[in-house]
């Protein structure tokens, strides 16, 4: 990965840390597309009312709203929507500037993508994503995607644990999926997996 540039905002809970990344655009941890693993869950669910949190660009968005999917992706950097916006075509309209511990969907979510958001936010957070993931999605909803595993005390990204993530998930969520990924990009290469938990 490229050095890093020289940043005036190194807090990851300000909007301005991630504004300052994407307009110089450094952005090591995006893909720059859609992955295998998604893909294959789009084309082989229904079509699902999804929330995608810390969007970023947003590349997933467009798959899934052009499989018939009621997407709607979020995030509190202003320049990552205003990138994510340009990108999206038809569904710009489905990104929306908004803080996911206060953001209220228009309708009841069947599924929260995730993808480099835990591991965004420092690790004292972490009981208040889960907690808000479980308040998000009813009995049966999914919290499918990209869960990173590291124990390197810098980031972001922020890894976890296995037995860490096992204990901030399971009071809610039940594990029904845990995959190798296949084409990871260099900062997650060998330490993540594609993974879907029900909740309970």
């Amino acid at each position: 990965m490229a050095s890093a540039p020289d940043f005036a905002s190194r807090d990851p809970l300000s909007p301005q840390f991630w504004d300052e990344r994407f307009e110089r655009e450094f952005t090591p941890w995006e893909r720059g597309g859609v992955s295998v693993a998604l893909r294959r869950f789009v084309a082989s669910s229904r079509p699902l009312t999804v929330l995608v949190p810390g969007c970023g660009s947003a590349h997933e968005l467009t798959l899934m709203c052009e499989a018939g999917w009621h997407a709607t992706a979020i995030d509190f950097s202003p320049e990552a929507v205003a990138r994510a916006r340009a990108l999206a075509g038809p569904w710009a309209d489905r990104i929306l500037q908004a803080d996911f511990f206060a953001y209220a969907p228009e309708k009841p979510l069947d599924l929260v993508y995730e993808q480099a958001f835990l591991c965004a936010l420092p690790r004292a957070r972490r009981p208040e994503v889960a907690r808000r993931w479980a308040e998000l999605l009813g009995q049966g909803g999914l919290l499918a995607g990209y869960f990173y595993f590291d124990e390197a005390p810098k980031g972001p990204p922020f890894g976890i644990a296995r037995a860490e993530l096992d204990d901030l998930l399971r009071p809610a969520f039940e594990c029904i999926g845990d995959d190798a990924v296949e084409d990871s990009i260099p900062v997650f290469a060998g330490k993540e997996r594609w993974m879907i938990w029900r909740r309970r």
